[in-house]
């Protein structure tokens, strides 16, 4: 009887201290950060999916020896029509995947998607990169490799056909891939164009 006593007043005396706790502090426990405009949404972080394209230890010979750094470069996308490749340097591997992932969201590309593929036939050149472009049918797959393989699955592109008849450099390939979808060209009904043909045949009259 006496143990089971002071175990109540020990619980009675807890509780009473934590009830003053709370009145004088407050319940911190509970309480949510809230900003100007309502509590974070951690689900921001996960909008943007990415992959690692290449990275690579790169020296500089500077007085006193030779300065190694880490280079990455990483594709950014939402996997609904939005991508950028971005490229950076850092001390170590993870501060040049973080930079150049940073990068990479400041430089957006909206593709075109028209059936889950591109809307028409393209062949693109930058630099020593030469890259053909083909869309497909539904169900047919990305058959692509290396660099531009990771720029269509994060692009949101489910079926397409490329083939790279340049440099097999994967940095040049991922820069004329981001450079080729940003010249593609919207479908217009045809409907559209010929009432803008005829406008313009009328103006001229």
């Amino acid at each position: 009887m006496t143990e089971e006593k002071t175990q109540q007043n020990k619980t009675s005396a807890n509780g009473a201290a934590v009830a003053v706790a709370k009145s004088v502090y407050g319940d911190r426990s509970r309480a949510k950060k809230t900003g100007p405009r309502g509590p974070r949404r951690d689900d921001a972080r996960d909008e943007y999916a990415q992959k690692i394209i290449d990275i690579a230890r790169v020296t500089r010979v500077m007085a006193g020896g030779k300065r190694m750094r880490f280079r990455a470069c990483v594709a950014v996308g939402d996997k609904k029509g939005k991508i950028a490749v971005g490229l950076a340097k850092g001390a170590d591997v993870t501060m040049a995947i973080t930079k150049a992932a940073n990068k990479a969201k400041k430089n957006f590309v909206e593709v075109p998607i028209v059936n889950e593929t591109i809307p028409h036939e393209m062949l693109h050149k930058k630099g020593a990169a030469l890259i053909l472009f083909k869309p497909a049918p539904k169900g047919r797959g990305i058959i692509a490799g290396g660099a531009v393989r990771i720029v269509m699955e994060l692009s949101g592109v489910k079926n397409i056909t490329c083939k790279t008849l340049g440099t097999n450099n994967k940095l040049n390939n991922a820069k004329c891939v981001i450079e080729a979808l940003s010249l593609l060209k919207k479908p217009v009904k045809r409907e559209k164009v010929i009432t803008e043909k005829v406008q313009e045949i009328k103006e001229t009259k």
